[in-house]
């Protein structure tokens, strides 16, 4: 028997443009007299593609085309892309709250959905009586529900409040309960889209730990819908990638992800080896000047996983500062995580003691075989360290590092290798018999 629990083809959403009453009555007639006359729907063929930022000529916009793909049982799929592209629209129509204009959809098991903040509450009724509506909607039983109600609200942290209309909850509240019901009343499948950003950080961490539990340990099957990368490279090991209603990619995590980064870099053109300041204001500790350079000192953007990577920086000091330094930080675009920080104090920690005024420039080495293959962003700091901020240059340098060679060992395992960084150490190894 097939371990398939959701099985997508060829499905596409139309929708049209503009406000109610502008001629929709009539091209839903002229819709219905195709169908009955056995023709082809008139409107599908004029639709455009989803692309938010363009201006169409279109009344109708596909805000799905042609989605395509498998999910197996206790796969935690990961769907992403930027705002627009069709994320919430595809976990409407697997909710069943919303029909595909064509396409199937064949879905084995009882699915919870949290879409949006208070998904299936009602406002009027209290948390406890949510909880089994809930579960009634789910299919479950009273007896079912009650053995799990203790669980849920201790896992929500409502306690206090399950007993008063959810009307006065707070979003986060809503969220808290609304998650723990879904979660816990044991459906086959968990939807869960971007509402989880809602509840605080703590929160978001007992939500993702239950999510993997659900899904290692239950054999349940959960898609999840995240702008936070590093929550989805930690929680799934598929992955979704729409753009523009379309689907990019879909496969392992990481391949999506990097897949991901490519479109961001491709489409706002962020690689970028020099910067410099337009207006030199006079701060006491301001960065005018900053470049990737390789090592000819050459402007630089796109390195090899066996190249030297050199960082050039140009700062100047107003006045004689105690403590002060300048730092830069290096994050990867495909998982929004930050790689690495490094102070010029790390190696010369006299320089707390006093910084002079004057003008300063600086050379840093990132040696070879350390980042991953992949798009990363770096952003200047100075001040005081873990006190005040004098200058901060957001993502002012972006760069890529790509394989060097698909036959070395290094680098076949590089790409795919655990953790934040590649690390070649020299294993200093004797035989003992």
């Amino acid at each position: 028997m097939s371990n398939t629990v959701i099985k997508v083809e060829n499905l596409s959403k139309q929708y049209r443009l503009g406000e109610v009453g502008t001629g929709t009555l009539s091209h839903d007639l002229k819709r219905w007299w195709h169908k009955v006359q056995g023709k082809e729907d008139p409107f599908l063929k004029i639709g455009e593609a989803n692309d938010r930022t363009a201006k169409g000529d279109s009344d109708y916009v596909w805000a799905l085309k042609d989605i395509n793909f498998e999910v197996k049982q206790g796969e935690v799929l990961g769907i992403i892309g930027r705002n627009g592209a069709g994320k919430s629209t595809l976990l409407k129509i697997l909710s069943k709250t919303t029909l595909p204009t064509t396409g199937s959809i064949k879905v084995k098991g009882r699915i919870a959905s949290l879409l949006e903040v208070g998904t299936g509450f009602h406002p009027e009724m209290t948390g406890r009586e949510n909880i089994f509506l809930n579960g009634s909607i789910l299919g479950m039983t009273k007896r079912e529900i009650k053995k799990k109600f203790d669980e849920i609200v201790d896992f929500a942290g409502v306690e206090r409040y399950i007993d008063t209309p959810v009307k006065r909850y707070s979003s986060g509240m809503y969220v808290r309960l609304a998650f723990a019901v879904a979660a816990h009343l044991e459906p086959e499948i968990l939807i869960v889209d971007e509402v989880l950003a809602v509840g605080d950080a703590e929160f978001q961490k007992k939500c993702l730990g239950k999510m993997k539990d659900v899904s290692v340990n239950d054999g349940r099957t959960v898609l999840f819908v995240s702008h936070n990368m590093a929550a989805v490279k930690s929680l799934c090991n598929k992955g979704l990638l729409l753009s523009n209603g379309e689907m990019n990619s879909y496969g392992e995590i990481l391949d999506v992800l990097q897949d991901y980064s490519k479109i961001n870099m491709s489409e706002t053109s962020l690689l970028k080896s020099n910067f410099v300041k337009k207006n030199q204001e006079d701060g006491l500790f301001d960065i005018y000047e900053a470049k990737i350079l390789n090592n000819k000192l050459q402007n630089q953007c796109i390195f090899n996983t066996k190249e030297n990577i050199n960082i050039y920086v140009k700062y100047k000091v107003q006045k004689d500062l105690v403590g002060s330094v300048i730092n830069f930080s290096i994050e990867n675009i495909a998982n929004e995580s930050i790689i690495f920080l490094s102070f010029d104090t790390d190696l010369e920690d006299n320089r707390l003691n006093i910084r002079n005024k004057g003008e300063y420039e600086a050379f840093i080495k990132i040696p070879s075989l350390i980042l991953k293959p992949g798009f990363y962003f770096i952003t200047f700091n100075t001040g005081i360290a873990n006190f005040q901020t004098f200058n901060r240059v957001e993502k002012c340098l972006a760069f890529e590092v790509t394989l060097s060679d698909e036959n070395e060992t290094f680098i076949s395992y590089a790409e795919k290798r655990i953790g934040i960084i590649a690390m070649p150490l020299l294993w200093n190894t004797n035989k003992l018999s």
